[in-house]
């Protein structure tokens, strides 16, 4: 079912949001079976009573996400959609009730961690790419799967000297109009070095590398918060919170604050368009 409805997606959303849908919208379908309810059509009850179960286990923002998968998907697929009856609306607000809305901010990985974590890349090829993905990430403040998009090509000096990087597309950027992103000297000569480590002609800067050393296509947004943490353990001796591929943007936010730079700044830095979402990053840590 999911699979003729989401291929008429395809082409209209990232590849990612796609994934997204096609897992919630499982999930959905998994526990209807489990009811003998059928997910397409579905009521209002049958929504708000899902809700009701899934706040037993997960956490409020993923029973929003999934709420709100399953309305794009009735719409675009031109089914009925009841998100948004009274009934559901109570559900979430019962949930929100019992388990609050907070969401679990990432660990933020500062100037101070990142050069604590650089110091650990040597000049193997993993050594390399760790230390191309440890100041891309933080330079960039881009998402996961944003970071493994950027290209050989992409990187660039300015009419005015300036090294950048062009992001071609990103989560708030759907169609590609692009964004051309300031990046340090360092990691642009940190780039080209590495680009002749691996004698790469074009194609995505972060590889995958196996443990004979072989060097692989491009690296999976999902390996991001995996090499953090195994990056963050040869840093430190005792870790109170591990980082995961959000902490980027968390960490680099921070700096840019206690650097004096206003919101206006680092909204355009983080590419965030709504000051709420900045300020969400920001609000956890900034006091402590």
């Amino acid at each position: 079912m999911i699979d003729e409805i989401i291929k008429k997606f395809d082409g209209a959303f990232a590849e990612n949001t796609i994934r997204a849908y096609r897992s919630d919208f499982i999930q959905f379908e998994l526990w209807c079976r489990s009811k003998g309810k059928e997910p397409i059509p579905t009521d209002a009850e049958t929504l708000a009573q899902y809700v009701d179960e899934m706040s037993l286990t997960l956490k409020s923002a993923t029973i929003r996400r999934r709420i709100a998968s399953l309305c794009s998907i009735f719409k675009l697929s031109r089914n009925p959609d009841p998100t948004n009856d009274p009934e559901v609306i109570l559900a979430l607000k019962r949930m929100h009730r019992r388990i609050g809305r907070a969401q679990e901010q990432a660990a933020p990985l500062t100037r101070d961690i990142l050069e604590q974590m650089l110091a650990t890349c040597d000049g193997s090829l993993i050594g390399q790419r760790n230390r191309v993905m440890l100041l891309l990430g933080y330079e960039t403040m881009r998402r996961r799967s944003e970071i493994c998009d950027f290209k050989f090509e992409d990187v660039t000096i300015l009419p005015n000297k300036q090294t950048a990087i062009r992001l071609n597309f990103s989560k708030t950027d759907q169609y590609g109009e692009g964004k051309v992103i300031p990046i340090s000297r360092e990691l642009y000569d940190t780039i080209l070095n590495w680009k002749e480590s691996i004698a790469a002609t074009d194609g995505y800067i972060l590889r995958r590398i196996n443990r004979h050393g072989q060097v692989g296509d491009h690296l999976s947004p999902s390996s991001i918060s995996k090499l953090l943490k195994e990056i963050q353990q040869q840093a430190f001796q005792h870790i109170e919170r591990e980082l995961s591929g959000h902490s980027f943007r968390v960490g680099a936010a921070l700096d840019l604050l206690n650097d004096g730079y206003g919101l206006e700044k680092i909204m355009l830095r983080g590419g965030w368009r709504t000051e709420s979402t900045a300020l969400r990053y920001l609000r956890t840590w900034s006091e402590i």
